[in-house]
């Protein structure tokens, strides 16, 4: 399995923490209302809000919630959400793992001095425009429930399906898109009978780097710190983690 995937891996069993914390449904409300914003509030017509209202439904956010989030993004809400611009920051992490921050957020300089700090508290450092980007491509990723699939049927539905690539696993299975194909894949792999347990357009390293423990959890505490912002969306790195760091993870939620 990938770094990328068994860091979605650990990320989804620290969820809980990232709820108590009321940062889920701020982050997938925020997510909704961009969509909406967009692409309009039909979801039939909006691949980014269909699968925003998914991962949403997936969470248990209540259906008052995603409404009033995609009333928000199509003017029928609050204005001042309306505001709120998509940036991708980009930064060199301890050791030289390059990093691709996602945000959401209503004031940039609030949000590049938090990253600053965490990056140089780390030893990293933030990066200029396209100096970490071309290391990564923007590609579909779905997150398949392994029990009860066979994964040489998996291959040949994915396949069918338009899919690039998939990474079979122990718990779960990932299918690579292409960008654009992203929901026409996943909804023919539902129709299929796979439980879909994730689904979004990801930043996915074209070559990874494997570090020792000690370097690994450096990498990822930052990377959890980073995770932990308000205006943050998603973090992604190319960093390759062991299984050694994924128990180690594991172990320390």
């Amino acid at each position: 399995m990938s770094g990328h995937s068994k860091w979605s891996t650990i990320k989804r069993k620290k969820g809980a923490l990232d709820a108590k914390r009321g940062k889920l449904f701020t982050r997938l409300g925020r997510e909704l209302t961009i969509a909406a914003r967009e692409g309009g509030g039909n979801p039939e017509a909006n691949t980014r809000l269909r699968l925003a209202i998914a991962k949403a439904k997936a969470a248990n956010m209540p259906k008052e919630n995603i409404d009033r989030a995609i009333a928000r993004g199509t003017g029928g809400g609050d204005d001042g959400a309306l505001m709120m611009e998509e940036v991708t920051y980009e930064g060199y992490g301890p050791h030289g793992v390059a990093i691709l921050i996602d945000v959401l957020t209503d004031n940039r300089n609030r949000t590049i001095s938090a990253i600053r700090t965490l990056f140089n508290r780390a030893n990293g450092s933030l990066a200029e425009a396209n100096a970490v980007t071309w290391q990564f491509e923007r590609k579909g990723y779905i997150e398949i429930s392994a029990e009860g699939v066979d994964p040489d049927q998996l291959l040949l539905d994915a396949a069918d399906a338009g899919a690039d690539d998939v990474v079979t696993g122990e718990e779960t299975h990932i299918v690579y898109t292409p960008r654009e194909s992203l929901a026409a894949v996943e909804s023919k792999l539902s129709e299929a009978g796979y439980k879909i347990t994730d689904s979004s357009l990801s930043w996915i390293a074209k070559n990874e780097i494997e570090l020792g423990l000690e370097e690994s959890m450096q990498v990822t505490s930052l990377l959890e710190k980073l995770e932990e912002l308000d205006d943050v969306q998603s973090v992604a790195s190319n960093l390759s983690i062991s299984d050694e760091v994924a128990a180690a993870m594991a172990k320390a939620s």
